[in-house]
């Protein structure tokens, strides 16, 4: 596999803090996460940028829980993509798709990919989180520009009442692969007086695009460091896909499709495909797997 500049470094995420712990910010290089998603979902470039984006803020948001927590990121808007959906959890683990994954549009007037042209500029971006509870967490908001960090940033100062600036990015070659995908979330904590925070929006408003910075091989501590020049990495961990998707999974699924429709998959098909949404993986069973598995069924 060729390998572009910026792209043969491991995905990753960092953590750290800034002005005092009055700042929480956290990067991410997603390249290899996203460009496996496109390749399993075989997506078009404006629908790569598209997960890819929701796929990058997915796992900063899943770095921010703990232990065996969890969350589910879906975006619904009005758009010829439908809907993306993205699982992220504390270990770095991620994998999402999108309902259409065949929506390339032409660019919008910055020559950019027309993101929100695919999303839609109306619907709505809810975030569920598992957190062991009884009952999950779940939010949600209004999409209010369709190009997701925008989403992203509403959604902290809405939701979650936490100041943010999200940015978020992806860049794909003209073979469709992605050349590099990765983001930053800066965070504003209490304590913060006004010239701390113009400083801040000074740096971020004269921060180039998240993908411009990568591809020139920026290391992610010098991302935020244009933004944080006291930025302090507190801990870093790799980012990777992962479905937990399995047969075994697969097989209770059918299990409890229940009697009557376990004898006609075998009466009418003689055999079953189940392709899991998540990763694309396609699980064959044939006339013997479906009767063992009636047979379970029955007891």
């Amino acid at each position: 596999m060729e390998q572009h500049n910026g792209n043969t470094q491991p995905d990753r995420l960092i953590r750290g803090i800034a002005m005092g712990g009055k700042v929480r910010a956290f990067a991410i290089r997603s390249t290899h996460l996203v460009e496996e998603l496109r390749r399993r979902h075989d997506t078009w470039p404006t629908a790569t940028a598209a997960m890819g984006r929701t796929l990058t803020a997915a796992a900063m948001m899943g770095a921010m829980l703990k232990g065996e927590e969890k969350l589910t990121l879906q975006v619904k808007g009005n758009g010829p993509i439908g809907q993306i959906v993205a699982d992220a959890n504390a270990k770095g683990e991620v994998r999402g798709y999108v309902d259409n994954p065949h929506v390339h549009l032409p660019s919008n007037a910055m020559g950019k990919l027309d993101v929100a042209g695919a999303v839609g500029t109306e619907g709505f971006i809810y975030v569920i989180k598992d957190l062991g509870l009884k009952d999950p967490y779940r939010g949600s908001v209004p999409i209010v520009s369709g190009e997701l960090g925008e989403d992203f940033t509403y959604y902290f100062a809405t939701s979650e009442q936490t100041p943010s600036a999200v940015g978020v990015g992806v860049l794909v070659d003209t073979d469709n692969s992605v050349i590099v995908a990765g983001g930053f979330i800066i965070q504003l904590l209490p304590g913060l007086n006004d010239a701390e925070i113009d400083q801040l929006e000074k740096g971020l408003g004269s921060l180039p695009p998240v993908t411009s910075l990568l591809n020139e091989g920026l290391e992610l501590e010098e991302l935020l460091g244009r933004v944080l020049p006291d930025v302090e990495v507190m801990d870093g961990m790799d980012i990777v896909f992962n479905c937990s998707c399995s047969r075994e999974r697969v097989e209770q699924t059918l299990v409890s499709l229940g009697e009557h429709e376990l004898v006609q998959l075998i009466e009418e098909d003689g055999q079953a495909e189940v392709v899991c949404h998540f990763c694309n993986e396609k699980y064959q069973f044939d006339r013997q797997d479906l009767e063992r598995i009636l047979a379970e069924a029955r007891n």
